[in-house]
């Protein structure tokens, strides 16, 4: 190779040890300070704003109108960013000498970052583009239905995984049933109620569970609903979208054989990059991709196939799963809940605020929801969030997929400012 070939290498190296040590030579020299965590446990850290105004100088913010709406994607940090750019850089240089060389055994890197902050083997996860592609993927590879057989999901679902749940059913001559959850819940209510659908339900063989629910932040007790589903020969899928990096756990906590997760969301990579987790030993229920083979079903990425995907989103993966973990997963998680509350409380005093989701802590996450009180339709949420963003600068979003109706989410990210928060609050307070 020419000695002016850009070194991958090197880049690799450089982007590493930029994640890795935040006060390397080059954050240094954009003036980003080094992220110093307090040594106090997340939920008192939760409320250090000198934390995590330091944290915030990691990101570069759009100014004008208030963005509570971070549920779509999340931003990369700085030093993601340059990482990301450097990366794409190198690849475009060398293009397919890269590719058709080192690419395979750089991707590994990837997979075991993903394995490692998950506390699962590297061999139960493959890269995909997004969580979606990783759900297709298993629902409709997913060989045990049969007619007369059931399929169970809930309204809390992604509604795109509701519709391909409702289309597999019809595909495979099977019923599909959606479960209605209550507009607020507790984790116990959310447990008995599941585990009465599981157990009335003739031939139930397939359903889908969501970690944390795109429409308004509930969590769901996961683990102890896949194991009473277990318990009655069902197999559990888990939509973890929007929950990686969101809520501080480990897969082997939620008990699952099979999980779908989004990097670009709170994980903070590019934009374009999921996972595919698939417990050893699981992999016989789930076919391979259609050409592909794997006659000792021990290979979980023969369950999907990207063809020529993004390689610099995928090479960045190390280095924003390492920021997220100098940042702190438990302490993220503290501290997009002690937003959620900074607004929630006081929402929940005005009569005219109906306020989605938890009841209880346990079943809480940074994401929330509410609507006005009585005004369910689409076109009312709509109006609200236009509302919203017109007169007070609050820029949110419309989810519509509840059975108990529409509702505005509210998303807030770990740069977000008490002030910002405050300035919702006092929107709801003149929505009256």
């Amino acid at each position: 190779m020419s000695a002016h070939t850009l070194s991958r290498r090197k880049l690799l190296q450089q982007s590493l040890l930029l994640s890795g040590a935040l006060a390397s030579g080059r954050a240094l020299a954009n003036n980003w300070p080094a992220l110093s965590q307090p040594d106090l446990p997340a939920t008192a850290l939760a409320n250090n704003e000198a934390y995590w105004e330091s944290v915030s100088t990691f990101y570069k913010k759009a100014t004008g109108t208030v963005n509570l709406e971070h549920g779509y994607w999340g931003k990369m940090s700085l030093p993601v960013e340059q990482s990301y750019i450097d990366l794409t850089k190198m690849v475009n240089q060398q293009l397919s000498y890269y590719a058709r060389k080192d690419w395979y055994a750089d991707a590994k890197a990837a997979v075991k970052a993903v394995a490692n902050s998950l506390a699962v083997s590297a061999d139960e996860i493959a890269l995909t583009r997004n969580a979606t592609e990783a759900m297709h993927n298993l629902l409709f590879q997913y060989k045990g239905i049969k007619p007369g057989d059931s399929l169970l999901w809930a309204d809390i679902d992604y509604p795109a995984f509701q519709r391909t749940m409702s289309a597999l059913a019809e595909q495979r001559g099977a019923t599909g049933i959606e479960i209605a959850l209550p507009a607020q819940a507790s984790k116990q209510q959310l447990i008995d109620l599941y585990k009465a659908k599981i157990r009335t339900t003739p031939n139930l063989k397939l359903m889908l569970l969501t970690h944390a629910s795109n429409q308004h932040g509930l969590i769901l007790p996961v683990a102890e609903i896949a194991a009473y589903a277990k318990q009655h020969g069902v197999d559990v899928i888990c939509d973890c979208a929007q929950s990686w990096g969101l809520i501080d756990f480990t897969l082997p906590a939620l008990n699952v054989d099979w999980a779908v997760f989004n990097l670009h969301k709170w994980i903070g990579s590019p934009v374009g990059v999921g996972a595919l987790y698939m417990r050893k030993g699981t992999l016989d229920k789930v076919a391979p991709y259609p050409g592909e083979s794997d006659p000792d079903n021990t290979l979980v990425h023969k369950r999907v196939h990207m063809a020529t995907s993004n390689f610099a989103a995928f090479l960045t993966v190390p280095d924003a799963i390492r920021f997220h973990e100098q940042v702190g997963p438990a302490a993220k998680m503290a501290r997009l809940k002690y937003l959620r509350e900074r607004w929630v409380t006081p929402a929940r005093t005005m009569a005219h605020i109906e306020v989605l989701g938890a009841t209880d802590d346990a079943s809480a996450s940074g994401m929330g929801a509410f609507r006005l009180a009585g005004q369910t339709r689409r076109e009312q949420v709509n109006q609200l969030q236009q509302r919203l963003e017109s007169e007070f600068g609050v820029f949110t979003v419309g989810r519509h997929d509840l059975a108990s109706g529409s509702c505005i989410r509210v998303t807030p990210q770990i740069f977000t400012t008490l002030q910002e928060i405050d300035k919702l609050v006092d929107a709801l307070g003149k929505l009256a």
